[in-house]
């Protein structure tokens, strides 16, 4: 919420002018002016220097003061508004009305404000989106732990497998959270090699298998041609396309498949990898790729969440970005099509 102003007297007669060397120069010029007039004046009514004087000082002292405050009001405007920053309030802005260097530093602060404020609810959600997570799976493991040591529940193969199935998602949450912190710091190399896709596909196919295993799903595999290669870095790649498997997984229905394609569109090459879920609303297709955004929100799909943690869709972004190609969701007639374009040759 913003600071109220106080109510102020704030004319800014110069803001016209587009060099703060003119409007000192106007400033100049129109307190001699006034001062000449106030002379002419008194001398004209016989008032004598011993009066005309001080009246001209004063009078020319006036039109300064009025013309210069409108002049400095927006370093004063600036000063509270920082101010009021520090204290932790980036709503503020400045009224950037002039045209000379005074009004450009203004709009650069109101500029910086928007960015920082920005930044101050990315932090904030940040934080609060991490501590749900991180909360979520610990909370849930410390309850199964709590049963077996007070003989609730036996420690069977069930209930260990529901344990572990917990400290892997808490592992994914923490691996998910070093690989964004990591890859926005630009602490990523790329070890960039001719990938071939079929052997690459069919292998993230083989492992997404296990995943999908309890919906019974299946991975068909096409890629034209049959050669189809790719400049990547293998271990990236396998992390855009895993993350994407992961996500269809979850929102795909039972005994269905998640098809795996990738072909050659003239220097590029295109990886689909398509389900037939829910899909995601077309308002809402840039969004899925935030931090914490999950794509099957009831938001962005109507339906109920299917366990995300929001940061998947993040990565395969970030790592995608650093090949130099480009992700999307396609129109489809039903369900979700994630589409990775990267380019088919390697860049200097």
């Amino acid at each position: 919420m913003r600071a109220e102003r106080r109510p102020r007297l704030d004319v800014r007669p110069l803001d016209r002018l587009r060099s703060i060397k003119i409007k000192l120069g106007v400033l100049v010029a129109i307190t001699v002016t006034l001062a000449v007039l106030v002379t002419w004046f008194g001398l004209y009514n016989h008032l004598g220097p011993r009066w005309t004087l001080p009246i001209a000082v004063v009078v020319s002292l006036v039109g300064t003061q009025f013309l210069a405050r409108g002049m400095t009001s927006p370093l004063r405007e600036m000063t509270y508004a920082a101010q009021a920053m520090a204290s932790g309030d980036y709503s503020q802005r400045v009224r950037a009305t002039s045209r000379d260097e005074v009004g450009q530093l203004a709009s650069a602060f109101n500029t910086m404000a928007e960015d920082l404020e920005h930044a101050d609810v990315l932090r904030r959600e940040l934080v609060a989106n991490v501590s749900h997570e991180l909360r979520t799976p610990v909370t849930a493991l410390q309850a199964q732990l709590e049963n077996i040591v007070d003989g609730v529940s036996e420690a069977d193969p069930a209930t260990m497998q529901a344990a572990l199935a917990q400290t892997e998602r808490l592992g994914r949450l923490v691996t998910y959270l070093l690989d964004l912190s990591r890859l926005e710091a630009g602490d990523v190399g790329l070890e960039v090699v001719d990938v071939p896709l079929r052997d690459f596909l069919q292998e993230a196919a083989e492992a997404a298998t296990l995943v999908g295993a309890a919906k019974g799903l299946t991975f068909p595999v096409k890629v034209t041609p049959p050669d189809l290669t790719v400049p990547a870095d293998a271990e990236r790649l396998h992390q855009v396309v895993a993350n994407l498997l992961h996500n269809a997984v979850r929102h795909s229905p039972r005994d269905d498949e998640v098809r795996l394609e990738a072909s050659r569109h003239g220097h590029s090459v295109r990886i689909d990898v398509v389900d037939h879920g829910p899909g995601i609303a077309a308002d809402q297709r840039r969004r899925v790729f935030e931090r914490f955004v999950r794509g099957n929100s009831p938001a962005v799909t109507g339906q109920g969440s299917t366990g995300g943690t929001g940061l998947g869709l993040a990565i395969v972004r970030w790592a995608v970005d650093l090949h130099g190609g480009t992700i999307e969701i396609a129109d489809s007639p039903d369900g979700c099509t994630m589409r990775v374009t990267l380019p088919a040759r390697r860049s200097a």
